[in-house]
This record gives structure tokens, C-alpha cells and sequence, in this order.
């Protein structure tokens, strides 16, 4: 007997859907090919970043060409070196670079900021000679860095020597290989003046005005050669130009606003020199207006105005701007040297003391805030206790020195007795004096027998038990005023 299957009551029997097999042989296909393109790179996963196109050379070098102008120039030589991560192989770049980078060694404070920027200057202009030998700009831009380098404050007189021997070679080279370029010419002639060789120089300067009035560069380093020959009103005219064509460059007004500055000194009359004095002020004031514009805090043009002040006797507005400078850089012991300078001057002697032991060897908590002319610390306020890290005694700082150690010597009583550094101070100084001679020529008898040799009295009477001193030493005083005396184109 034949049974059938028994048939399903309350279920469908299962039946195989063709249609939906092949939905799924097509999903996972199409999973498989999609894989394969992601891994190819043809397809992108989801929720990557979306790609950002990569800027071009030009685009950096057209924002730091445009920085420049605008007086940015930390933010030009950084859009520079970013073109130079697309390109590292363009020698236009470079030496745009090193141009401003040579420039803005101006608008440094310290001479070891300063050479370290020439350095830089030098590199990368060596590197675009590198890639362009037989360019005439990149070699003009070497012999400016070069020239700029050549500084006794950096180095030895014969390294001096050994840098405007490049220089020159570099800017007649550049010559050779372009007579019509005035960039070239421009720095040959602030080479030649360098040299002292002022007629060539004047010579050279306006043959590259005849060449290409419009550049910055050509009018700046006439002025310097005007300047260089005492001839002030007309080096003034020359900054004018150059500020026409640049007027965001703050370093043009520094220079024109010191040249008016000295022509005030040469004034003997107090209130005829007043009206001059006022109008170097004026720069300084327009360069401290830019760059509250731009928003950049460079101590430079509060410096400039201080010193102005400090020559009109005006000393506390002199300190207040030199307080300034330190709110922008409270670590620069150079600046706290400076305060130490117009406290001095103002003959606030007791807080000399603070801000010159900052300058010298350091300072750290509480004693950077007092070096700042404050009571004390106001964190609350800003005022934050910071560590200065001190100066070598050297021909550039060694006015702090003996300043430190003249006033710790007069201040000095038998129940505040502060020989002990003072002595300390002035030993260093004669060391350092007797070690260079060439380079304290014109002011070691005044640094030792007018300075150091009275504070040494001060201390050797106290020791024997003699009246303290309430005083600095007669003439002690002016003479420290003279062998400090910064040149007249000084800012």
C-alpha cells in the first residue's frame, strides 16, 4: 500500500525564490568589486576628511610679498618657508627669504638674536646662489646678508673683515651677470660705505637711483650714506622716500626718527632742539601705531622713545616706555639693562640695583618682578615672577657691569654692607677691560680710574671702618653717563 507524504497543515512548504537568489549574488558582487576599488584607491571610505588642495608656491609667495608690505614680517618670512616646503628647489624664494630675513635682524633686541637671524639671512642665500649661480639677484642678496653680518658686536675684527671681503666679491659678481641691476648696485654702494670708502659709495648709490628709483631698498641705503656723512637732513629726505614706497616698514621710521634725533644733540640750545626732538618722536610714535594696527608687540620703537626722553631729562616717561618694552618681552635681559640705565640716569639708585642685576647675571621670582620697577608680583594683574637669564660681561654689556657695581658700591653701609658683590662686579670689569684693550681703547681710563678705582675707595673705607658712603663719587656719576654714551645713530 502506497502512503503519501503527509502534507503540511498551518506551513507552506519551503520553495527556493530564484528572483531573490539573484538579488543576493548581485549585492555580494557588487560588495567584492567595491572592496577591491577602496583597496586600489579608486573609491574613498566614507567619513575621511575631506582633501584639501595643496597651495601652490606662487600663493605663499604672493602672501609674504604681501606681508612684507604690510609690515608682518615674522608672518612673510613664514609664508615664505612654507612655499619652500612645496618647492625646496626655488631660488627666487630663497633669496626673498634671506632679504627679510636680513631685515628683520633689525627689529631684534639682543645681538645674539641678531646674529642668529643673519645666520639664517646667510643660509638661505647661499642656498639660492646654490640653485641659481648665474642669478644676479640671488648673489646681491648674499653680499646684503654678508654685509649686514659684518658686525664687530658679532664678531672678531678679522671675521668682520672676512665677510665684507665676500660681500664685495659677491655684489660685483651680481654685477657682472646684470649691469642694470639696481638692487645690486644699491648693496655694492652699502658695502663700500661699510668699508669706509663714503665717495664710491655715494658714487655707486646714485647710479642705482638712475637705474630704478621705486626700489625701497636703493633709497634706504642712500639715506645711510647720507647719514654716514653727518648729512641727516638729506639722509631724512631718503627714509621719507623709501617710508612712501614701504610705509608699513617700522624700521624706516626708527631710522629717520634717529637721524632727526641727532640732529637735535648737535643742537646746543636746549628749547631750539626741543621742536627736533619732537619730531624724532614722531616716528618713533608712528612705528609704535603700526604696529598696534597689526597687532605685533615690538619693543623696539618703546626703546627708541626711551632713549629719546632719557637725552631730553626726561626720565620718567623714558622708564614708562622701557617698562613697556618689557611687558613684551619680560625675559630680555638687555631691556632690564636698559631700565637700569634711566633709573640710573633719573638717579633712582636703589631701583637701578634690580633691574641691573637682571641685566648682568639674572634674575627669577620675585626679584624679575622688582628688576621691572614693581613693589612686587601681581599675578592676578598679569605681573608673573619669570626667570632672565644674565649677560656675559662683554664690550656690549659691560655698562650694566660697571653700573651695578658702582651703585652697589655707594649704597653700600656698615649695617648694609654690599661690598662684597660690588667687588665682585668691579673685578670682572677690569678683567674684562684689561683682556681687550683694542677693544676699550677710547674708554678704559674713564671705566677704570673715573669708575671702578672711586667705587673701590667707597668699599676700602668701609672695610677700615671709615664714614659709609651716602653718594656715588664725585664725578662717578658723569663719567659713567660718558663711557655709557651709545653712538648718535643709535636708537
Amino acid at each position: 500500500m502506497n502512503v503519501n507524504p503527509r502534507r503540511p497543515i498551518f506551513n507552506r512548504r519551503p520553495q527556493t525564490n530564484i528572483y531573490r537568489m539573484f538579488v543576493l549574488v548581485v549585492m555580494l558582487l557588487g560588495g567584492i568589486w567595491m572592496i577591491q576599488q577602496i583597496n586600489k584607491g579608486e573609491i574613498k571610505p566614507l567619513f575621511q576628511p575631506t582633501a584639501i588642495p595643496t597651495r601652490s608656491v606662487e600663493s605663499y609667495a604672493l602672501e609674504g610679498d604681501a606681508n612684507f608690505s604690510a609690515g608682518r614680517v615674522d608672518a612673510a618670512i613664514l609664508a615664505y618657508q612654507n612655499a619652500l616646503k612645496v618647492n625646496p628647489n626655488n631660488p627666487e624664494i630663497w633669496w626673498k627669504l634671506a632679504r627679510i630675513q636680513t631685515y628683520s635682524s633689525a627689529f631684534k633686541i639682543t645681538n645674539e638674536e641678531k646674529k642668529a637671524r643673519l645666520q639664517e639671512a646667510v643660509e638661505s642665500a647661499r642656498k639660492a646662489v646654490e640653485l641659481a649661480p648665474d642669478d644676479s639677484t640671488a648673489r646681491a642678496v648674499l653680499a646684503f646678508a654678508l654685509d649686514w653680518s659684518a658686525n664687530r658686536n658679532f664678531y672678531t675684527a678679522e671675521e668682520v673683515q672676512d665677510f665684507l671681503i665676500e660681500a664685495e666679491t659677491q655684489a660685483l659678481q651680481a654685477q657682472q651677470l646684470d649691469s642694470s641691476n639696481a638692487l645690486a648696485l644699491a648693496y655694492y654702494a652699502e658695502i663700500l660705505n661699510d668699508q669706509q670708502k663714503w665717495d664710491q659709495a655715494e658714487l655707486i648709490i646714485k647710479q642705482a637711483l638712475e637705474l630704478d628709483d621705486s626700489l625701497m631698498d636703493v633709497h634706504r641705503v642712500y639715506a645711510v650714506v647720507l647719514e654716514t656723512k653727518s648729512q641727516y637732513n638729506l639722509a631724512i629726505t631718503e627714509y621719507d622716500k623709501a617710508i612712501a614706497i614701504e610705509p608699513n616698514f617700522t624700521f624706516l621710521y626708527l631710522s629717520a626718527g634717529v637721524n632727526y634725533r641727532a640732529l637735535a644733540f648737535a643742537i646746543p640750545d636746549p628749547n631750539a632742539a626741543r621742536p627736533v626732538y619732537e619730531k624724532s618722536l614722531e616716528y618713533f610714535d608712528r612705528a609704535v601705531k603700526i604696529n598696534r594696527q597689526l597687532g605685533i608687540k615690538d619693543p623696539g620703537p618703546h626703546l627708541s622713545i626711551a632713549n629719546t626722553y632719557t637725552q631730553l631729562g626726561e626720565f620718567f616717561i623714558a622708564a614708562e616706555n622701557v617698562k613697556t618694552a618689557l611687558e613684551y618681552q619680560p625675559t630680555n635681559s638687555t631691556i632690564y639693562g636698559q631700565l637700569g640705565l634711566v633709573y640710573f640716569r633719573s638717579r633712582n639708585y636703589e631701583g637701578s640695583i634690580f633691574s641691573l642685576q637682571c641685566a648682568t647675571y639674572g634674575c627669577s621670582g620675585e626679584d624679575s618682578c622688582l628688576g621691572r620697577g614693581l613693589e612686587k608680583c601681581f599675578p592676578d594683574l598679569g605681573e608673573n615672577p619669570v626667570d632672565v637669564p644674565g649677560q656675559a660681561i662683554s664690550p656690549n654689556t659691560i655698562v650694566y657691569y660697571y653700573t651695578y657695581g658702582s651703585v652697589l658700591a655707594a649704597l653700600s653701609r656698615p649695617a648694609d654692607n654690599k661690598c662684597g658683590l660690588a667687588m665682585k662686579v668691579l673685578n670682572e670689569v677690569k678683567a674684562e677691560v684689561n683682556a681687550n684693550p683694542e677693544e676699550y681703547a677710547e674708554s678704559r681710563d674713564i671705566i677704570l680710574f673715573d669708575i671702578v678705582q672711586p667705587s673701590e675707595f667707597i668699599c676700602q673705607s668701609l672695610a677700615e671702618g671709615g664714614a659709609p658712603a651716602s653718594t656715588l663719587p664725585a664725578g662717578a656719576g658723569d663719567a659713567m653717563v660718558d663711557a655709557a654714551a651709545t653712538p648718535t645713530l643709535a636708537p
